[in-house]
């Protein structure tokens, strides 16, 4: 009887952790996921209830230590636990770096303990700030928010991991990840999440700037599959840059959607354009993104019921959700 290998993905019931979950399962692994539930949902995994390859343990990363039975003979680990948007990192800068650093610290030493073949590290293309497109991995580091600075010392941690302890480490900085079981509650942010309500509560999309702007945006199941990549690679101690390399504006978007639009101000120390040059992990790892945008778009609105909870913003709500964002982000004497 050949007992089949283990992988543990922290914030497992996470949006794009419940894909990785996913994929895992597809590809033959036994899973273990690691969510303190805070952000991630149930629902997530639910569809998998009573698969006998999943276990799920409700746990906060930051609690773990190294001989935790949760990593023991486990082959990969994949790190998505953690905390995001830009306001609350503003807002609450301590709980960001404990959280997203201290807390991917612990599994780090969680690895190295239980001698796991491979860790991947969910990055962010934050990292780069304003950058140059298309952004190469060398490209200047320049975090423009906790957030964004959370995570890129997290995987500085990593990557200093594998070069002290050797501890085997690939990082991997998603750019605009989007797809079904993004994220519906909570604070102001992914547009996905603020147009789909708005279309369901038939109230015009609130388009900031005038529309223009491009986002890298990749389908999660593409990324789940990048992540994968990363992990069965022989290629350690590497960062890839994962986008489908193809940004789209959030007027294409809008078009997709069909619906009114009212236009709303320009938020400082937000990019033009987000785009990833996908050279290296397309080269090096033979992965390619799959789904296109049209048909990502698609597959959400086929599941727009789902965002029938989610918070209703309009111009008001917006600004006074983003106060914070202009008082710290505006250049200065802007404020």
């Amino acid at each position: 009887m050949t007992t089949k290998p283990t992988a543990v993905v922290t914030g497992g019931a996470g949006f794009i952790g419940s894909h990785m979950v996913d994929v895992l399962l597809e590809r033959g692994y036994a899973v273990r996921v690691i969510d303190d539930f805070s952000g991630g949902h149930e629902r997530n995994l639910a569809h998998l209830a009573g698969n006998p390859d999943l276990a799920v343990e409700h746990a906060d990363i930051r609690g773990l230590a190294p001989g935790s039975a949760l990593f023991e003979g486990a082959r990969f680990v994949f790190h998505f636990a953690g905390i995001g948007d830009i306001v609350p990192s503003i807002e609450k800068p301590i709980d960001y770096m404990d959280i997203n650093v201290q807390g991917t610290v612990k599994i780090l030493e969680c690895a190295r303990a239980a001698g796991v073949q491979k860790l991947v590290y969910a990055a962010s293309s934050s990292c780069y700030g304003l950058a140059d497109v298309p952004t190469r991995e060398d490209h200047p580091i320049d975090p423009k928010y906790p957030y964004a600075l959370s995570k890129y010392q997290g995987e500085q941690a990593a990557l200093h991991w594998h070069k002290v302890y050797g501890l085997p480490v690939n990082s991997v900085r998603i750019f605009n990840a989007y797809g079904t079981r993004v994220r519906t509650t909570g604070a102001y942010g992914a547009v996905f999440g603020v147009f789909f309500k708005q279309k369901l509560a038939g109230k015009p999309f609130t388009v900031v700037g005038d529309g223009t702007q491009g986002r890298d945006f990749l389908y999660v199941t593409d990324v789940a599959r990048a992540f994968l990549a990363a992990a069965e690679t022989k290629h350690t101690g590497e960062i890839y840059n994962l986008g489908a390399g193809n940004p789209q504006t959030v007027n294409r978007l809008v078009e997709l959607l069909g619906g009114d639009v009212v236009y709303i101000p320009k938020r400082p120390g937000e990019p033009d354009c987000t785009w990833a040059d996908i050279g290296k992990i397309t080269s090096k790892l033979g992965w390619a993104p799959v789904v296109s945008f049209e048909e990502g778009v698609g597959r959400m609105t086929a599941e727009i019921e789902n965002w029938r909870d989610a918070p209703l913003w309009d111009p008001d709500s917006i600004e006074q959700a983003t106060k914070t964002w202009f008082r710290y982000m505006a250049p200065t004497g802007e404020a």
